[in-house]
């Protein structure tokens, strides 16, 4: 890869090392380094830094590579490595963050009304637990026991929340190097390109819709989340004048 970056070489290789893993080892994979719920059984201490090196399929880890290929060398560049790994690590932190939150949200809500309905908090994980999920049909209305369900049973992977940050921090720096989607292929400048997409996953989230990369079961939060961690972080950065040299 022609230009690429030490720090941003090393981070594809971790990424590449990992999807290779899961071809091998597959579901066991999935179960320890995914990021699940707190709450869940499966949820493990380690999960918030994980995930950003799991993917769900070789399009997906496609995508995000060349995007922190072609982004986060430019960063690097100006940067330095320990400036950017910082940057990159925070705003997939951020992103599991935000995500985890949403569920938190999701799974309070529907939890209120079980416990409204007679049902204790324990009897409630119970169920949930041992995959008997049906006895919980009705009670909730279709979209809500969905929206419960995925979030305690749900899991996230993928290194976009960190992606979408540094999609962020790029146009931070370069707002007028213009861009383009391969489904637009109209070249558009970053500052506005970067808020649209954003707007764009903010909106799918909000409304449960699909992605046009991947379909359901798309994250959208995360992506929000990493993407709101990188601009609050670009914002603070510029506010006080963070220079490169504080990390050399």
């Amino acid at each position: 890869m022609k230009n690429v970056t030490e720090t941003v070489k090393q981070l594809i290789i971790i990424n590449v090392l990992f999807f290779v893993g899961t071809l091998i080892l597959k579901e066991p994979a999935y179960r320890y380094l995914a990021l699940y719920f707190p709450e869940s059984p499966n949820f493990e201490f380690w999960q918030p830094i994980t995930h950003m090196f799991m993917h769900g399929g070789f399009m997906h880890i496609l995508f995000n590579m060349f995007a922190l290929y072609s982004f986060g060398s430019a960063l690097e560049h100006f940067w330095g490595g320990k400036k950017f790994l910082f940057f990159y690590i925070s705003c997939g932190l951020g992103a599991a963050l935000i995500h985890t939150g949403v569920n938190y949200y999701f799974f309070q809500d529907g939890l209120n009304t079980l416990l409204q309905d007679g049902f204790s908090k324990s009897e409630v994980l119970a169920v949930l637990n041992g995959k008997n999920n049906q006895e919980l049909i009705g009670l909730l209305n279709g979209a809500d026991f969905r929206s419960f369900i995925d979030a305690f049973s749900g899991s996230a992977v993928g290194a976009s929340g960190a992606i979408y940050g540094t999609i962020v921090a790029f146009a931070f720096m370069f707002p007028n190097a213009e861009l383009a989607m391969m489904f637009i292929p109209i070249p558009i400048k970053a500052k506005y390109f970067v808020p649209g997409l954003v707007c764009i996953d903010l909106y799918l989230g909000l409304n449960g819709g699909e992605s046009i990369f991947g379909g359901a079961g798309v994250a959208h939060f995360a992506h929000v989340g990493g993407a709101l961690t990188g601009f609050i972080i670009m914002w603070y950065w510029k506010k006080n004048q963070f220079h490169q040299n504080r990390w050399n």
